[in-house]
């Protein structure tokens, strides 16, 4: 590869029409190198003797022709628009009737040349041909420096003449590619390793009638397996102090600059050491891969007007108590840092209780960004005894049964270095009448098996006394007799004693029921009246 560019000349016979050439139409197309030899074919094998002629040129969007070579069988004439190194291919062209220019185009020759053929100031023939010049560049230069950002550009002027141009990575592996105004099509691998090495093919697709529109051309990148770069160059925005509640979605902002690829490193509450700086979350979106912690999963990227695909970064992140601490977020532009770093302090408020009391605790990470913690009663300047058994704690403890004097709001108050106050607010409710809060305060749900396991207890209890009152109103009925359950001396299948003798005889631990049944239904009524 010279001076890292490449180009493939190509000549396909289609016409484009005005909509996508500014013109009526044109005959050949060139795609040419910049700086490379290259040559506008023109013959015609049925003209000979005394004929001329004249290469024109106009750029696309212009009116007027300019006289770039004239040529007749006595003499050669080059106009204005002609290069140092324009010439005929064929100075005998009156008798081979090959009229191709030869020259050497620079980037700004991209245009339309026309090829005229005439006799005896008679048109015989026109060839229009558009000529458009590739160029690419590879950036930096090779041997690539390992992690560093290899970017492959192309461009062709005019660029009306390509439908697109796409990029793959060796083994065919299609690779992202971005137009860019005034660029051209951009293909970037950010974080270059050794097995990056290898051909990479660039893919033009020229506007057609025809199918043969499609160039490849190959281009050959080394990376250096000695050379690290160095991201010395990093542009730091001004650091942000801030504080919020777990629980809750909070942004965490990143550099505002289009980048490449974007890494966000955390380091714990009330550390400094550089050692523990993490790399929580990393999205590389040329390569399309992210680098994924358990931190992750507290992370996602935000919405509009951030497009993490477009290279727009910014978080949401939903933390924990313990998620505070210093993050950075590192933007990557080529091999340009962009960095913004947040220290964020995160409230949590618990509750607790016993037999006794009832523990409002306020837990906050952090605690070198906060000057001062407090609990508050409502509106009111009742003050409150605080308990702090450790840095980031803060607790006040409320006697239980609660009561209208100490039931409402509570409220943990942080107030940061640079001023910045956050606030997590409790509410105590009083109690029901029979004893239950309207709202717990308690983080334990109270268990329903023990009421649900009496409940069925019970059931099959009452189910056996309704079974043996109805047998034995049927067994009275067949004997025509209406009695009391009560004891007759000798009558060994009486199973209930004396009701009278029961009340009268000290408790024992068991339940009787005084049931006379006189009538089909009494029964019932009478389980019901007792």
């Amino acid at each position: 590869m010279e001076s890292g560019f490449l180009t493939v000349i190509l000549v396909s016979s289609f016409a484009v029409f005005s909509s996508h050439s500014g013109i009526t139409e044109w005959d050949d197309v060139v795609l040419a190198r910049e700086g490379m030899p290259t040559t506008l074919v023109c013959t015609d094998a049925t003209v000979r003797g005394a004929v001329a002629i004249n290469w024109m040129v106009k750029p696309l969007g212009v009116d007027e022709w300019k006289l770039v070579l004239s040529a007749s069988e006595r003499e050669e004439f080059s106009g204005h628009a002609s290069k140092a190194s324009m010439r005929l291919t064929d100075p005998n062209f009156k008798d081979t009737g090959v009229f191709s220019l030869f020259f050497i185009p620079r980037k700004e020759d991209g245009a339309l040349y026309s090829c005229l053929i005439k006799q005896h100031e008679r048109k015989l023939s026109e060839k229009i041909i558009l000529l458009a010049i590739l160029t690419v560049t590879v950036v930096p230069a090779v041997p690539i420096p390992q992690h560093s950002t290899l970017r492959l550009i192309a461009s062709v002027n005019p660029d009306n003449a390509v439908n697109k141009i796409t990029w793959a990575a060796p083994g065919g592996i299609s690779i992202k590619s971005e137009k860019k105004p005034n660029t051209g099509t951009v293909a970037k691998l950010p974080q270059v390793v050794y097995s990056d090495n290898g051909t990479y093919v660039c893919m033009v697709h020229l506007w057609h009638k025809s199918s043969n529109t499609l160039v490849t051309f190959n281009v050959d990148v080394t990376v250096d397996a000695d050379n690290v770069v160095s991201f010395t160059n990093a542009t730091h925005e001004r650091d942000i102090s801030t504080a919020t509640q777990a629980g809750i979605p909070f942004p965490l902002t990143c550099p505002v600059v289009q980048g490449d690829y974007v890494r966000l490193l955390w380091q714990p509450p009330s550390s400094r050491r550089h050692s523990q700086m993490r790399l929580v979350h990393q999205y590389n979106r040329w390569r399309g891969s992210t680098f994924w912690t358990e931190h992750s999963k507290k992370l996602q990227f935000a919405g509009p007007p951030y497009n993490a695909e477009a290279g727009s970064f910014s978080f949401l992140l939903t933390p924990e108590w313990k998620d505070g601490g210093l993050y950075v977020c590192e933007v990557i532009l080529n091999d340009n840092g962009f960095i913004q770093k947040t220290m964020l302090s995160v409230l949590k408020v618990t509750t607790s209780s016993s037999s006794s009391e009832l523990k409002l605790r306020c837990l906050y990470s952090e605690v070198s960004q906060v000057r001062s913690a407090a609990w508050k009663y409502q509106e009111t300047g009742r003050r409150l005894h605080l308990l702090s058994s450790e840095p980031g704690s803060i607790t006040t403890i409320l006697p239980l049964p609660i009561t209208s004097d100490t039931a409402g709001n509570y409220t943990c108050t942080l107030q940061l270095q640079n001023g910045q106050t956050i606030s997590a607010m409790q509410a105590v409710p009083l109690p029901h009448k029979d004893g239950r809060d309207v709202e717990s305060v308690s983080v334990t749900t109270p268990s329903l098996l023990p009421s649900l396991s009496a409940l069925l207890l019970l059931v099959p209890m009452v189910a056996a006394a309704v079974g043996v009152l109805l047998w034995r109103q049927k067994h009275i009925s067949d004997r025509g007799i209406e009695q009391s359950l009560s004891v007759h001396s000798g009558e060994a299948e009486n199973i209930y004693e004396n009701p009278e003798d029961i009340r009268q005889a000290p408790p024992q631990g068991s339940v009787y029921m005084d049931l006379k049944p006189r009538g089909e239904d009494d029964v019932y009524k009478e389980l019901e009246r007792y």
